[in-house]
């Protein structure tokens, strides 16, 4: 690319585009070509407008081009350049360096702040050229390193700067944020249910996902929102993958390695949870990457949200395709759902008789496939507790978060150095051909194995499953080799054990 360039967004890359501009004379017009949408069309306007405003008054036929012509262009993001371009052809500006600009315009000059900063620094630094800003980005561009950024406030600021007359301050390079883990519901908080904040450890520590089923009152929101609390905090790596995501979807966030928590209702569609539409922007499962999403009332979903999942939780990506192309965005998502065992919600309680049908029992089981069920790792029962535990004031012995956290984070330790040379962060990551000469069985491990695939029905996916949990248990333990009580502890979440052994099993 070369001269003035802004940039076009394709999931989280951001594209250059060069502006090019014609002036001829004859009457004023102002044509736009380069499969602008209706946004960029509309910034003749507010570039005219700017322009204006600092004494640039356009005359003659203008045309600008935005290349590559086949790509297509959308939002306020191209405002400033052409902004740039216009003054340079008009003889106003003399300006024959490259650079990227960004910004949406408003009628008096002042720049806006627009969505996609952080993968047009990223893009800027790739072809070392310089960046220019609105101010209101100016922080999430400061969390790219190596960058040579400069944050502007007015397009006649800007025009002072690129003629030297004035001198804009280089964005400085900040590193986020590694302060202490904001705690919502703490581990200490929650009476009893240690097999579950067991299950929640173990997920955490080796990002798997996690099933929770319990009568309604058990706790399963409350120990979904606790998780957080226990996850460590984000890489390098994986901080700039967040960062990458939140821009292009225009989402706020702060400058801290707090690792994603995302909420979605039951009546969320498939394009709200997987992403897509007309500007094929990421949904929730992409907005939680390297963090945790929460499906609760998971079988309440429709059916089409709940298979649109399985491509994503295998792959740790998801593509959206549309007639004007596609676009890839990372899911490398902790799954986290929560249901009832039934329509009432009290099959299986020692105190409420369950009221419902086999028919209806059956009916409601159904609405979570198997392929769906065998992508989750851990199932766990979360049972009501007694009326003494619930008005009792304390020495259940629970451990704070932050105990948890510590072990979580040595676990995490532990897989970061053993898998780093293959690139993977963690052990839900593994592929097949890692799992099968890379986790260390002890001897007596595939005779045990052996015999229980002869009683348990589960699928090559399961068993894959069940030896990347095992790993995790034994890295919580500080165990080289994964031996039998590991892999034990992992086959008492994959059979059934949320459902009492009566139904959705995988």
């Amino acid at each position: 690319m070369k001269g003035i360039c802004g940039v076009a967004l394709r999931g989280i890359q951001a594209i250059p585009v060069e502006v090019e501009v014609e002036i001829t004379g004859g009457l004023f017009s102002i044509t736009v070509v380069g499969l602008p949408d209706t946004a960029v069309k509309e910034a003749r306007e507010r570039v005219r407008a700017a322009l204006r405003g600092i004494g640039v008054n356009l005359r003659g036929r203008i045309a600008i081009n935005l290349a590559p012509a086949d790509l297509p262009k959308e939002g306020a993001l191209l405002d400033l350049p052409m902004a740039v371009g216009l003054a340079r052809s008009a003889g106003v500006l003399d300006y024959g360096g490259r650079s990227v600009f960004m910004g949406e315009l408003a009628l008096d000059g002042r720049l806006r702040w627009v969505r996609g900063a952080v993968p047009a620094a990223v893009s800027a630094r790739e072809l070392g050229i310089p960046l220019y800003v609105p101010r209101e980005n100016e922080s999430e561009v400061a969390l790219v390193d190596g960058v040579e950024a400069y944050a502007v406030d007015t397009l006649l600021d800007l025009m002072l700067h690129l003629k030297g007359d004035k001198s804009m301050p280089r964005v400085e390079h900040r590193s986020p944020v590694t302060g202490d883990i904001s705690v919502d519901t703490d581990f200490a908080d929650i009476k009893g249910q240690f097999a579950a904040k067991r299950a929640l450890e173990i997920a955490a520590a080796g990002h798997h996902n996690l099933l929770m089923t319990g009568s309604p009152g058990s706790g399963k929101t409350l120990l979904a929102r606790a998780l957080k609390g226990i996850l460590p905090p984000l890489s390098d790596e994986e901080m700039m993958e967040v960062l990458l995501v939140r821009s292009t979807a225009g989402m706020p966030f702060e400058p801290e390695r707090t690792r994603p928590f995302r909420s979605a209702h039951h009546t969320a569609s498939s394009v709200a949870i997987c992403g897509g539409g007309a500007a094929m922007k990421p949904g929730e499962v992409s907005m939680a990457d390297r963090g945790v999403l929460f499906l609760d009332e998971f079988p309440e979903f429709s059916r089409d949200v709940l298979e649109s999942l399985r491509q994503p939780l295998e792959d740790g990506t998801i593509t959206i395709s549309r007639a004007a192309g596609s676009v890839t965005y990372p899911a490398r998502v902790l799954l986290v759902t929560a249901c009832n065992p039934c329509p009432c919600g009290y099959s299986g309680d020692p105190v409420e008789p369950c009221k419902c049908s086999q028919g209806e029992l059956d009916r409601y089981r159904r609405k979570l496939s198997g392929p769906i069920l065998d992508r989750i790792d851990l199932h766990v029962a979360v049972p009501r507790l007694s009326p003494e535990e619930l008005v009792s004031l304390g020495g259940d012995m629970s451990e704070p978060s932050e105990k948890v956290r510590n072990r979580v984070e040595a676990a995490r330790a532990l897989q970061q150095e053993r898998w780093k040379d293959m690139g993977y962060h963690c052990n839900a990551e593994l592929p097949e051909k890692v799992l099968k000469r890379g986790l260390n069985l002890d001897a007596d491990v595939r005779p045990f194995l052996a015999d229980t695939m002869k009683r348990v029905r589960m699928s090559g996916r399961g068993y894959s499953r069940v030896l990347r949990v095992a790993r995790t248990v034994a890295d919580l333990d500080g165990s080289e080799k994964i031996e039998v009580h590991h892999i034990a502890e992992s086959l008492s979440y994959r059979e059934g054990a949320a459902f009492g052994g009566s139904g959705w099993k995988s």
